[in-house]
């Protein structure tokens, strides 16, 4: 009888254990989520509190630097490619490709469904490569066919699909059987960046907006609680933001520093923080110079051989002259000057040189079974995100990138054998 008993008390603890939670896939998946316009110190400045709990069960960094120009386009980019702008071709938001004859606008989306515009190999094209599934609800380049493949699934870019929404399709990629699922999800949130270019960081709004991002990942991580995977999440973003003061001083009219040249031989595109002129020839190009030098002030001009090489920037499809704006100072129409300084309203910008810039620099954090718990690692560049999360998967055999897996590997709780 007491053997009965003690057969069924055993029986009855083994049940128990067995139902609580206990990974059934041990196959190694990674979530990496944006949040675009996090700078660096958000989280020390606005106690998100989901961030600091992330964080403190995890690996963060002081910062991470974004590649020249801390844009949106080229920065998502190099962070999937692991290559700079200046290697993958994604040079700017706005550019024009000598090479195709055109200009890539990210509100283009002829040129942004356009695969020539785009170099490397992005890591959901490197995970099917290697025989596994991705996804990507929204990333830069997800929605292109890059060497001839999409992620498995993904999303045509659409601002006005709810952050709620995009949390839930994730969820429901990642319990798909096991032979659909997505071992790599890519999950991007712009609030943080909409609300900082609107307020300024400094904001109380950019504040609330750092709040809700850290709800939208309270969520996530509710969620993801609740599956039975080995689930590594990285949380980052592409650049940071700088405040602009709403004056004359600090707001340059273009129409006022192109006026005159003569388009048949010069052409340009403004980004805000950086110009680039495309030349017909040489001295188009040299008159052009002398002529920008004279009026100098607040900017630094380079010939495209002469771009710093830190930058990692020149290519050809960066303009034949750049100009480089100094941090605090904009480049903007005529027409949205006067509406800001009627307003004297605050905004907030981005696009600095990230390696003299603070202020430009992003966030990334990481947390799950294969990362270490409760340590700090200096800065480093977003380019090695795409080795680390290579090695995460189990993925050796890597393209041609700019990254390094020995910057991100003391993020590891054991070292890779």
């Amino acid at each position: 009888m007491n053997r009965i008993l003690t057969l069924v008390w055993l029986l009855l603890l083994f049940g128990c254990a067995t139902s609580k939670k206990a990974p059934s896939d041990r196959e190694p998946y990674v979530l990496m989520i944006s949040f675009d316009g996090f700078r660096y110190d958000y989280v020390e400045k606005y106690h998100p509190p989901h961030f600091e709990e992330f964080i403190k069960k995890g690996v963060a960094a002081e910062s991470m630097i974004p590649s020249f120009p801390s844009k949106t386009f080229p920065n998502h980019y190099s962070i999937i490619t692991g290559r700079y702008p200046g290697n993958h071709g994604l040079v700017d938001n706005n550019f024009f490709a000598p090479d195709l004859g055109i200009n890539y606008k990210m509100s283009n989306p002829e040129t942004v469904d356009n695969p020539d515009f785009y170099g490397g190999l992005p890591l959901w094209q490197l995970v099917r490569q290697n025989k596994k599934n991705s996804a990507s609800f929204f990333w830069v380049g997800s929605e292109t066919k890059i060497h001839g493949m999409y992620p498995n699934y993904w999303l045509k870019y659409d601002d006005g699909i709810s952050n709620e929404e995009r949390i839930q399709t994730v969820i429901q990629w990642l319990t798909l059987p096991k032979e659909k699922r997505p071992r790599l999800v890519t999950l991007y949130f712009s609030l943080v960046d909409h609300t900082g270019h609107e307020n300024g960081p400094e904001s109380a709004a950019t504040g609330q907006a750092v709040l809700e991002a850290d709800r939208l990942l309270g969520r996530v991580l509710s969620e993801l609680e609740k599956l039975e995977l080995d689930i590594d999440v990285i949380v980052t973003s592409d650049h940071g933001m700088m405040t602009i003061e709403p004056d004359a001083e600090h707001l340059y009219a273009i129409e006022n520093l192109v006026q005159g040249i003569d388009p048949t031989k010069v052409t340009y595109v403004n980004g805000g923080t950086l110009v680039h002129f495309y030349c017909t020839d040489e001295m188009a190009r040299e008159e052009l110079y002398d002529r920008l030098n004279r009026s100098q002030k607040h900017f630094t001009l380079y010939r495209r051989e002469e771009i710093p090489a830190s930058w990692h920037y020149r290519n050809e499809r960066v303009g034949d002259l750049i100009l480089n704006m100094d941090p605090g100072y904009y480049m903007r129409s005529q027409k949205s000057i006067d509406v800001i300084l009627a307003t004297n309203k605050t905004t907030g910008v981005h696009g600095y040189d990230p390696y003299a810039t603070r202020e430009m620099h992003a966030i990334f954090y990481a947390r799950g079974p294969q990362i270490a718990v409760g340590k700090r690692i200096p800065s480093f560049e977003n380019v090695n995100i795409y080795p680390f999360v290579a090695a995460l998967l189990g993925i050796t055999d890597l393209p041609e990138i700019d990254g390094k897996l020995e910057v991100l590997q003391p993020c590891l709780r054991k070292p890779l054998k």
